[in-house]
This record gives structure tokens, sequence and C-alpha cells, in this order.
């Protein structure tokens, strides 16, 4: 295995959500594994408190999170947020930004609505299919 190649490796297992991998070529073996503890205390911390958002899922409709990543409310840290609270959005305007694996994707609005709250905290990671804000439809 050339170095460049083990470096490679390392840099994508590091940005990839797998924790553990071992590969054998040519007589060298590597094996890589991440710590697991950070996630998990990550993880805990929005299913301490389940009741309030099944109440609050019932009161109105939801942008939901396409996929698992990093919640961020602007483009960058000195940017205004996309959107708050009372603002009218028309459909696919951009509400925030998904981090996943370096990758940021914009999450557009799927209909004309007014934010009504934002439910995750900046920099905070979002789970899939997990409400991000909770709006009324125009």
């Amino acid at each position: 295995m050339e170095l460049e190649s083990i470096y490679a490796l390392m840099e994508r297992f590091e940005r990839s959500s797998i924790t553990g991998l071992e590969l054998e070529q040519n007589g060298a073996r590597l094996k890589l594994e991440k710590a697991v503890a950070a996630p998990v205390a990550v993880a805990a911390a929005p299913a301490a408190a389940p009741a309030p958002q099944q109440t609050a899922q019932e009161e109105g409709e939801y942008i939901k999170a396409p996929l698992v990543g990093t919640f961020y409310t602007a483009a960058g840290p000195d940017a205004a947020p996309f959107v708050q609270v009372g603002d009218k959005v028309e459909k696919g305007q951009t509400v925030c930004i998904l981090e996943a694996m370096k990758a940021m994707s914009e999450i557009p609005a799927p209909m004309d609505c007014v934010i009504e709250e934002v439910l995750l905290d900046n920099g905070s990671l979002a789970a899939f299919d997990a409400p991000l804000f909770r709006v009324r439809r125009l």
C-alpha cells in the first residue's frame, strides 16, 4: 500500500459514518476504528423530550430533514439566517443547510408557508426525517 493511498483511505473513513474498517492487501494489514461514545451522547439529547414533540406535531405541519446531518441556519458563521420565526417562505426557498460528510445540502421549503418555530439549535445534529421547522401552510 502506498502512503498516499493510506492517507486518502483514512480521510474518507473519517468522513464516513462507519466505525470500523479492516483491510489486508499484499501482506500489509490496516485497521481503522472510531470511538462511538460521542455520537451516542449527541443522539441521546434530542430523545430526552419526546412527549412535547409529539404534542407539537399534532398542532402543525413540519419541514423535515431529508438526510442525517449537522443543521445550519445560515450559509456561514457571519451570514444572516436563511429564515426566522414569522418569515413567509415560498416553495423552493432555502430554509437551512444540512452538512453530511463535508457536503453541504441546501434544504428547500416544500410549500409556501410561514415559519412558526425553529426546532433545532444551529450546529446540532438532525436525524433523518426529524422535524426542523414547524410551519403554517399558506
